[in-house]
């Protein structure tokens, strides 16, 4: 009864913010978070009126991986081969050099400010800073574009970018991973800290391509919409389930990364199903309430302690302030190179901040074989995770506003809803005769 109170609190509480965050103009993924921070631990939960400690937004951890399930399902539609034909060189230049370039942007600010105070930010954590900081988080991305119907040149050419960064984003910690642990010179396997992360990315790509094949398949012995999507919801939480297994291969460990799976799923069934687009719909209709308690939950675990270190917050910053830097400059290089319209030069980079899921995989590695400078890099990218995603869906918003994806609401049809309402409000309920 409690988890039920619990998401029932966390779903009315999110919705009701959205009303008062639509009047100042603001995406309704910013909503969900300022609520979850609100009834989340660290404020009104300490009263009662929400989640009262962090273990109890821990035990709906199973929403949050079903909601990224279902996000990287629907990025998968941007791999659709009949629009790559368009866009795949151009995203496909951009994921990865824009990775790269913040990579390099990042270990840059972050080695100068080890010479300048070694005491507090070793080389091996920089370096692994700079690695995390090419991560990107897709979620906040697409519900921005899905909120505000963007469409245009920026958007295009987004989406793909944003699900190729997960994948880029784990190859590059894998190699600057293993640099920083061979600087450290210790008894770490820095043979397996790079293959292992490969191999999660070829591994991944494989099971998300086997389950679509399947999902493809199966899709033609049901033939009402109800049965399909149910198959469709059915195949992605299965996808995620699959996609925690774990196994050891000789001295190797590995695992799956149920983005990248969930993302290949997604890619081979809109390429091979006739009828994809459609029940892709269908599953995007039906798995909005799932993503609402995502973000909600999300704002709630943000833990507000890491304020506590000065040095957390002044690395913290030279982050934040790095990896965006890294991200736009990224975004302009790559897209100039990849002969991307100006708009595309001058808006994406904004959209690229966000970051969430992947990169807290990657520090909670680094966490746990690093000691002391993993538990400080964690809670760098804490820091650096509660400034973007507060701040990342309205950037995301301002960037494609101004590219002219995101179109404001005829004049003529906000008039109309306007008086609407406001007949609606004056309406007096009819009298009853005795």
């Amino acid at each position: 009864m409690q988890s039920l109170l619990l998401i029932a609190t966390a779903l009315f509480a999110g919705l009701l913010m959205t009303r008062l965050f639509n009047k100042i103009h603001l995406p309704d993924v910013t909503a969900y978070l300022v609520t979850g921070v609100l009834i989340g631990p660290c404020f009104l939960g300490t009263l009662g009126l929400g989640f009262r400690t962090f273990e109890e937004v821990d035990s709906l951890s199973v929403i949050n991986d079903v909601a990224l399930g279902f996000i990287a399902f629907a990025i998968g539609h941007e791999f659709r081969l009949s629009a790559l034909k368009q866009t795949g060189k151009q995203a496909t230049i951009i994921g990865i050099l824009q990775a790269v370039i913040t990579t390099l942007v990042v270990d840059a600010a972050l080695i100068l400010f080890h010479f300048l105070r070694p005491d507090l930010l070793s080389m091996s954590a920089a370096i692994t800073l700079g690695a995390i900081a090419a991560a990107t988080a897709p979620a906040a991305t697409l519900m921005v574009v899905r909120q505000y119907k963007a469409k245009g040149p920026v958007t295009d050419v987004l989406l793909p970018v944003v699900a190729l960064d997960d994948a880029v984003g784990l190859v590059v910690f894998a190699v600057s991973f293993g640099i920083a642990q061979a600087m450290n010179a210790g008894t770490t396997n820095v043979i397996a800290l790079i293959v292992e992360p490969l191999g999660e990315v070829v591994l991944s790509l494989l099971l998300g391509g086997i389950t679509g094949v399947l999902l493809t398949i199966a899709e033609r012995y049901f033939h009402s919409h109800r049965n399909r999507n149910a198959l469709i919801v059915g195949s992605v939480i299965l996808t995620v389930a699959l996609s925690q297994l774990t196994f050891d291969l000789g001295s190797f460990h590995f695992g799956f990364s149920s983005l990248l799976v969930c993302m290949m799923l997604g890619t081979v069934f809109c390429n091979y199903c006739p009828l994809s687009e459609e029940l892709m719909l269908a599953a995007d209709r039906w798995s909005g309430p799932v993503l609402t308690l995502f973000f909600v939950l999300s704002g709630a675990d943000l833990q507000f302690q890491v304020f506590s270190e000065v040095s957390v917050i002044l690395i913290g910053v030279v982050y934040i302030l790095a990896r965006s830097l890294g991200k736009y400059l990224g975004a302009r290089v790559s897209s100039g190179l990849a002969h991307s319209p100006e708009v595309v030069r001058k808006y994406l980079g904004i959209t690229l901040l966000p970051q969430a899921g992947v990169a807290l995989g990657m520090c909670a590695t680094a966490a746990r074989v690093m000691g002391g400078e993993g538990i400080l890099i964690r809670n760098i990218i804490l820091f650096s995770v509660l400034v973007y995603e507060l701040i990342g869906p309205s950037l995301t918003k301002m960037a494609l506003t101004k590219a002219g994806d995101i179109q404001a609401m005829p004049k003529e049809v906000s008039e109309r809803r306007q008086k609407e309402l406001e007949q609606v409000s004056k309406q007096v309920p009819p009298k009853f005769e005795k």
